[in-house]
C-alpha cells in the first residue's frame, strides 16, 4: 500500500509538542484524494478528536441539499485520519471498515463541519463516534466509523 507522497505525519514528539491546529495543517491539500475533492478542511487534530469542515456548494444531491454521502465521506475522513493519529506510520495505516449513519436535518449551504471522537482504541481496531452540525451548532448528521489497524505493505 503506498501512501500519499504529501502525507507528513508527525512523529511522537510533534504529536505531544504540536497544536491540534498545526496538526490539522498536515492533513490539508492531499491533491487526488476525496477529501480534496469534497473540500474537506481539517481544522484541529489529535489522537482524540479531530475536526474538519466541508461545503455543502459542490456536495449537494439533486435535491440540492447536502449529499449523505459527501457527509459519510466526512465522517471516514475524520475517523481515518483520527486513527493514524494513534498508530506508528512506518509499520502500520488504518483503514475504514464499517460506517454508519444516520441524517437528521437537511443543508442547503454554508459549511457543515464534522467532529470525530475516539470511542475505542483496541490494538486492531479503532471507533469514532462523529456529529456532523451546520454553521448554527444544528446536528444533521451522527455517524460511527470502525477503522482496522493493518500492517503497511499488507
Amino acid at each position: 500500500m503506498a501512501l500519499h507522497p504529501d502525507l507528513k505525519f508527525p512523529t511522537p514528539h510533534e504529536l505531544d509538542t504540536l497544536t491540534p491546529g498545526e496538526l490539522a495543517g498536515r492533513m490539508n491539500a492531499l491533491s487526488g484524494t476525496l477529501g480534496a475533492r469534497l473540500g474537506i478542511e481539517f481544522t484541529e487534530v489529535s489522537r482524540e478528536r479531530v475536526v474538519a469542515r466541508m461545503p455543502v456548494e459542490g456536495n449537494r444531491q439533486p435535491a440540492g441539499r447536502l449529499h449523505g454521502g459527501a457527509n459519510l465521506a466526512l465522517a471516514e475522513e475524520l475517523a481515518s485520519v483520527g486513527s493514524w493519529m494513534n498508530l506508528d506510520p512506518t509499520r502500520q495505516v488504518a483503514v475504514g471498515v464499517d460506517l454508519n449513519g444516520t441524517h437528521v436535518r437537511g443543508v442547503t449551504g454554508g459549511w457543515v463541519t464534522g467532529e470525530g471522537t475516539l470511542a475505542y482504541r483496541g490494538r486492531t481496531v479503532l471507533v469514532w463516534a462523529i456529529e456532523v452540525k451546520d454553521e448554527r451548532g444544528r446536528v444533521t448528521s451522527l455517524a460511527r466509523c470502525t477503522c482496522n489497524v493493518i500492517a503497511v505493505g499488507a
